[in-house]
């Protein structure tokens, strides 16, 4: 049997940014393949009428739906989508025990149950669903475009690549075998400290308080998540971090082997100051690389525009939601 988990879910309007009186909002629930209990904040246009084009939002990777994914799924609500924002499995408000894991199937899945849950809603047209992933789940969109073919379009904004970041560390600096034994070592000698110790130790979130030498991203980050900008008490970036054996396996999994074979429409965005920017340029190559479906793709680079200003806008209004809109009409048609 396929049940969906009844969770203590909040009422409150706790979002990092101002709620819109153009939509209509209200929390929603859906099960994955593994039988976790998903929770996701759905917008729709207010007085819309007709079943709507939809997108399924998730991301940042340690980020929860009240900061910027809740902020693009209800902007994309107001322009004439049904969106909804979903926390990945074992964080935010979503199910999952133990808390504070990530998986490269695990969090695909989640994208694809937020896919089956629009496809099966009677507001939605189920032939003109798209998909937006931002930072981590920018790369997990993408996989999941590879894998899902009901996806008729996909925007990655500012994406990280997890599973490179974590075999080869930041800017690739610890890409090689002694570097990646060393971590596997340490990931494993930690899994029996936990079992010891009983409990999962986490890793830390985004520092704080900020060294005066931090490098720029890591001072990016912190502008973002431990600020009024963006901080959320359910946020793992915000707060504790995930488990240091958190994202072990994606040690291993490179998630974007297939993306050449997407037939579907995608458009990667990325910020011209980002320290990701590298992540967004790879992955749109390798994406059209020896494919034959490279007219559907795009790679759009914002100038000026730092990683953390595709969450929120920054202070320019960064993210282009007017080419996002554009994108997204003209794919689902």
């Amino acid at each position: 049997m396929i049940k969906v988990e009844s969770l203590n879910l909040v009422t409150d309007w706790d979002k990092t940014f101002p709620k819109s009186d153009k939509v209509d909002h209200e929390k929603v629930t859906f099960v994955n393949r593994y039988g976790i209990t998903l929770t996701a904040d759905m917008y729709v246009p207010k007085n819309s009428e007709g079943k709507l084009p939809a997108i399924a939002v998730s991301g940042p990777f340690g980020a929860v739906k009240e900061q910027c994914s809740g902020l693009y799924a209800q902007t994309m609500a107001e322009r004439g989508f049904l969106t909804i924002a979903f926390d990945p499995s074992f964080t935010g408000e979503s199910g999952g025990n133990v808390r504070y894991m990530a998986s490269p199937d695990i969090n695909t899945e989640d994208f694809m149950a937020a896919v089956d849950f629009l496809s099966l809603n009677e507001k939605v047209d189920p032939d003109r669903i798209g998909i937006i992933g931002i930072c981590g789940w920018g790369g997990m969109a993408l996989n999941t475009a590879a894998l899902d073919t009901r996806i008729k379009a996909t925007v990655a904004a500012t994406m990280y690549d997890m599973t490179r970041v974590n075999a080869n560390g930041y800017f690739d600096s610890e890409d090689n075998e002694e570097a990646r034994y060393q971590k596997k070592a340490a990931m494993c000698a930690q899994r029996l400290e936990d079992l010891k110790a009983g409990e999962y130790k986490l890793g830390g979130g985004v520092v704080d308080p900020l060294p005066e030498d931090a490098p720029f991203f890591v001072k990016d980050y912190y502008d973002y998540y431990k600020t009024d900008r963006g901080y959320h008490k359910r946020s793992l970036n915000s707060n504790g971090g995930w488990n240091v054996i958190g994202c072990e396996s994606f040690m291993n999994q490179p998630i974007l082997k297939y993306t050449n074979e997407i037939r579907s429409a995608v458009l990667i965005i990325h910020g011209e100051k980002a320290h990701s920017l590298y992540f967004g340029k790879d992955a749109y190559e390798n994406m059209t690389k020896d494919s034959k479906y490279t007219a559907n793709k795009e790679l759009m680079i914002i100038q000026n525009a730092s990683h953390t200003d595709l969450y929120d806008g920054g202070d320019s209004n960064y993210i282009p939601f007017d080419k996002l809109q554009s994108f997204f009409e003209e794919n689902l048609k």
